[in-house]
């Protein structure tokens, strides 16, 4: 998806009398219906199961079915119920103005940073943006770009710097020097929609006053350089994005990624701060929840970022996600999170390694097995999970294209070949890189930020 510089009129949509179902009444309704789902993908599978237990098993059997369709089949129909049945609440003040602080940290960035602060410049906010780059060490000419930025661009840009290493350092460093009660971080390759920031702000000057943070949608802006950017494209597009506004509409968006989010300064000085861990953003969003902050999630909030490009940099990328989820497992466990909602979404990544695990050494050797005849693990029975999957991602992309994209003056690029990959073949790469990342978190091997 190409980034757009058209900004958009504030959305004011006469509002419809609707019924209004409470997000308990969502939240139960949609379990209901998961465990009917489930149910029925047990009584369709007890051929498959009889088979496979005479090779390895009952227990071993449950064991791998239930990694591969049980599980996966009741939290996709638990994700499709919640989609249906989201509404995403009108804005109350569609154009804000209050002052508000951007913190970018900055590490060898000097062929992006310039343009990533054209594009702040360039937004349709009518309150007054304070941008503070935080030069985390460069060896480049980033500190010379940012001040070719101060002099050229109509922004108000101060520049630090961190010599200690990491993003959490430069992050606390800039937040020292944060006075507005609003700051957002962006990340130093991630270009923002024109109105990216308003409905940022809008969307926390139209919450509760429990929330605490409001994380911004992400997109890619180079899925058109080869095969594994243009399937990222439709990651972003539709799997990060259903999962956003899944955990949003449960109040308890598990990531206010660092790359484009809007906090409550406060709330964030609450939790002392970004912590020293491969996940900071994880971590961070966790320490918020267990404290009783609520975490929401905008669409329209739209950012595009630079994926990778290459398949080491994905698995690094990729594992150190895996890495963040088990370090925020570790310190902030899901039954001590104050909220049923919270409760569970974090609870749900505690089943992640196990479905990780069955995909990486079940699902993909029993797929092989297949082409030679052998249809122990993978047959016609597992194509019965497509359905649902292809269901819950044909809900999102409508969503995404005539409420998101529609509203933000963009267009949906055709990318068959990226869509069918994504469908396909990405979990195929994800699961064992997840692997990967847990392995290197068990052990606390070295961490490799890029």
């Amino acid at each position: 998806m190409q980034p757009s510089l058209t900004p958009i009129k504030p959305i004011a949509r006469r509002e419809r009398k609707k019924l209004y179902v409470s997000i308990n009444k969502k939240f139960v309704f949609s379990h209901l219906v998961s465990a009917l789902w489930m149910v029925f993908s047990i009584y369709l599978s007890l051929p498959w199961l009889k088979d496979l237990s005479e090779i390895v098993t009952l227990p071993i059997s449950i064991f791998i079915i239930g990694g591969i369709a049980y599980v996966p089949g009741y939290m996709n129909a638990f994700m499709v119920m919640s989609l249906l049945l989201d509404r995403q609440p009108s804005f109350k003040n569609a154009d804000p103005d209050k002052e508000v602080t951007m913190l970018i940290a900055a590490f060898n960035e000097e062929k992006t940073i310039f343009q990533t602060l054209s594009y702040v410049a360039s937004q349709d906010y009518h309150g007054k943006i304070k941008v503070i780059v935080i030069n985390n060490g460069s060896a480049d000419h980033t500190h010379r770009e940012v001040e070719r930025a101060q002099r050229e661009l109509n922004l108000t840009i101060d520049i630090l710097n961190e010599p200690k290493a990491g993003k959490f350092n430069a992050l606390n460093r800039g937040l020292e020097h944060v006075t507005t009660e609003y700051v957002i971080t962006l990340d130093a390759d991630t270009l923002l929609h024109p109105s990216a920031v308003r409905f940022l702000v809008s969307r926390m000057e139209s919450s509760p006053e429990e929330v605490g943070a409001v994380a911004g949608s992400m997109l890619v802006r180079n899925s058109r350089e080869n095969l594994l950017t243009k399937t990222q494209e439709w990651d972003y597009y539709l799997g990060i994005a259903s999962i956003k506004r899944l955990q949003g509409l449960y109040q308890g968006t598990l990531v206010a990624q660092g790359a484009f989010s809007l906090y409550k300064a406060d709330s964030v000085r609450q939790v002392n701060g970004w912590p020293d861990a491969i996940g900071e953003d994880i971590v961070l969003t966790w320490r918020l929840l267990q404290i009783e902050w609520k975490v929401y999630f905008e669409p329209l909030a739209v950012a595009f970022t630079e994926v990778p490009s290459s398949l080491s940099h994905f698995a690094k990328q990729r594992s150190r996600w895996a890495r963040g989820m088990i370090e925020g497992l570790n310190e902030i466990k899901p039954w001590k999170q104050p909220q049923i909602y919270t409760k569970y979404l974090t609870g749900v990544n505690l089943i992640m390694p196990y479905l990780d695990m069955v995909y990486t050494f079940f699902w993909i050797p029993g797929l092989i097995l297949a082409f030679f005849g052998y249809f122990w693990i993978v047959g016609p029975t597992t194509l019965f999970v497509l359905p649902l999957t292809i269901l819950s991602y044909g809900i999102l992309y409508l969503y995404q294209k005539h409420y998101v994209f529609k509203n933000l003056n963009l267009k949906v690029r055709k990318n068959v070949l990226g869509f069918f990959t994504f469908i396909l073949f990405y979990q195929m790469i994800m699961s064992p890189i997840s692997v990967f990342g847990y392995i290197q978190e068990l052990f606390k091997l070295k961490r490799v930020w890029q």
